[in-house]
Protein backbone atom coordinates (compact mmCIF):
# COMPACT_ATOMS: atom_id res chain seq x y z
CA UNK A 1 0.00 0.00 0.00
CA UNK A 2 2.83 2.10 0.62
CA UNK A 3 3.88 1.61 -3.23
CA UNK A 4 0.68 3.16 -3.86
CA UNK A 5 0.81 6.00 -1.99
CA UNK A 6 4.22 6.98 -2.95
CA UNK A 7 3.19 6.48 -6.84
CA UNK A 8 0.14 8.82 -5.95
CA UNK A 9 2.33 11.12 -4.47
CA UNK A 10 5.27 11.26 -6.92
CA UNK A 11 2.66 11.58 -9.95
CA UNK A 12 1.01 14.90 -7.46
CA UNK A 13 4.77 16.19 -7.59
CA UNK A 14 4.75 15.41 -11.10
CA UNK A 15 1.90 17.10 -12.09
CA UNK A 16 2.47 20.23 -9.71
CA UNK A 17 5.70 20.59 -11.45
CA UNK A 18 4.37 20.38 -15.03
CA UNK A 19 1.20 22.34 -14.36
CA UNK A 20 3.39 25.17 -12.57
CA UNK A 21 6.21 24.83 -15.89
CA UNK A 22 3.11 25.29 -17.98
CA UNK A 23 1.97 27.99 -16.09
CA UNK A 24 4.89 29.98 -16.44
CA UNK A 25 5.26 29.06 -19.99
CA UNK A 26 1.96 30.51 -20.71
CA UNK A 27 2.41 33.74 -18.70
CA UNK A 28 6.14 34.18 -20.63
CA UNK A 29 4.53 33.91 -23.47
CA UNK A 30 1.53 36.79 -22.58
CA UNK A 31 4.37 38.93 -21.74
CA UNK A 32 6.65 38.67 -24.59
CA UNK A 33 3.11 39.69 -26.73
CA UNK A 34 2.64 42.64 -24.41
CA UNK A 35 5.97 43.68 -24.56
CA UNK A 36 6.13 42.93 -29.10
CA UNK A 37 2.90 44.75 -29.07
CA UNK A 38 4.08 47.76 -26.85
CA UNK A 39 7.43 47.98 -28.90
CA UNK A 40 5.49 47.71 -31.54
CA UNK A 41 3.83 51.09 -30.39
CA UNK A 42 6.91 52.72 -29.10
CA UNK A 43 8.60 52.92 -32.38
CA UNK A 44 5.26 54.25 -34.19
CA UNK A 45 5.77 57.08 -31.60
CA UNK A 46 9.05 57.15 -32.26
CA UNK A 47 8.78 57.53 -35.85
CA UNK A 48 6.10 60.20 -34.87
CA UNK A 49 8.40 61.99 -32.80
CA UNK A 50 11.34 61.75 -35.04
CA UNK A 51 9.40 63.22 -38.55
CA UNK A 52 7.83 65.86 -35.87
CA UNK A 53 11.52 67.11 -35.15
CA UNK A 54 12.37 67.31 -38.67
CA UNK A 55 9.45 69.38 -39.54
CA UNK A 56 10.64 71.75 -36.05
CA UNK A 57 13.98 72.25 -38.13
CA UNK A 58 12.82 72.78 -41.08
CA UNK A 59 10.15 75.75 -39.79
CA UNK A 60 13.24 76.78 -37.69
CA UNK A 61 15.29 77.40 -40.47
CA UNK A 62 12.31 79.17 -42.28
CA UNK A 63 11.81 81.42 -39.62
CA UNK A 64 15.30 82.23 -39.19
CA UNK A 65 15.18 83.51 -42.62
CA UNK A 66 11.92 85.30 -42.08
CA UNK A 67 13.75 87.06 -38.63
CA UNK A 68 16.85 88.03 -40.70
CA UNK A 69 14.93 89.25 -43.60
CA UNK A 70 12.77 91.33 -40.96
CA UNK A 71 15.46 92.77 -39.20
CA UNK A 72 16.54 93.94 -42.53
CA UNK A 73 13.34 95.39 -43.41
CA UNK A 74 13.30 97.12 -40.52
CA UNK A 75 17.42 98.72 -40.55
CA UNK A 76 15.58 100.18 -43.90
CA UNK A 77 12.65 101.51 -42.27
CA UNK A 78 14.89 103.17 -39.71
CA UNK A 79 17.04 104.88 -42.11
CA UNK A 80 14.47 106.12 -44.25
CA UNK A 81 12.73 107.31 -41.37
CA UNK A 82 15.40 109.62 -39.90
CA UNK A 83 16.42 110.49 -43.39
CA UNK A 84 12.57 111.97 -43.35
CA UNK A 85 13.22 113.60 -39.69
CA UNK A 86 16.42 115.14 -41.04
CA UNK A 87 14.54 116.52 -43.93
CA UNK A 88 11.47 117.55 -41.73
CA UNK A 89 13.78 119.15 -39.38
CA UNK A 90 16.15 121.13 -42.10
CA UNK A 91 12.79 122.76 -43.33
CA UNK A 92 10.90 125.00 -41.32
CA UNK A 93 7.04 123.63 -42.98
CA UNK A 94 4.98 126.00 -40.86
CA UNK A 95 7.10 128.74 -41.92
CA UNK A 96 6.95 127.46 -45.94
CA UNK A 97 3.06 126.78 -45.49
CA UNK A 98 2.42 130.14 -44.07
CA UNK A 99 4.70 131.78 -47.44
CA UNK A 100 3.41 128.98 -50.41
CA UNK A 101 0.35 127.21 -48.76
CA UNK A 102 -0.44 125.98 -52.34
CA UNK A 103 2.77 124.71 -53.38
CA UNK A 104 3.14 123.16 -49.73
CA UNK A 105 -0.40 121.53 -49.25
CA UNK A 106 -0.11 119.80 -53.39
CA UNK A 107 3.45 118.25 -52.15
CA UNK A 108 2.01 117.29 -48.80
CA UNK A 109 -1.29 115.51 -50.03
CA UNK A 110 0.94 113.96 -53.14
CA UNK A 111 3.59 112.27 -50.02
CA UNK A 112 0.54 111.41 -47.74
CA UNK A 113 -0.93 109.55 -50.56
CA UNK A 114 2.33 108.34 -51.74
CA UNK A 115 2.59 106.74 -48.12
CA UNK A 116 -0.88 104.96 -47.96
CA UNK A 117 -0.35 103.42 -50.78
CA UNK A 118 3.23 102.37 -49.75
CA UNK A 119 1.47 101.18 -46.38
CA UNK A 120 -1.22 99.49 -48.21
CA UNK A 121 0.67 97.67 -50.50
CA UNK A 122 3.08 96.22 -47.42
CA UNK A 123 -0.40 94.89 -45.17
CA UNK A 124 -2.21 93.80 -48.09
CA UNK A 125 -2.32 90.14 -48.38
CA UNK A 126 -1.03 89.38 -51.20
CA UNK A 127 2.46 89.69 -50.57
CA UNK A 128 2.61 87.38 -47.34
CA UNK A 129 4.49 84.29 -47.70
CA UNK A 130 3.58 81.22 -45.91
Amino acid sequence: MIKVYAIIIVIGLLGGVAYGAKYYYDTTQNTIAQLRENNAKLEVANETNQATIRQMDADNEVLNALTDQLSLDLQKAEQYGDELRHTLNKHNLTHLANKKPGMIEKRMQNATNKLWSELESITSNDTVTK
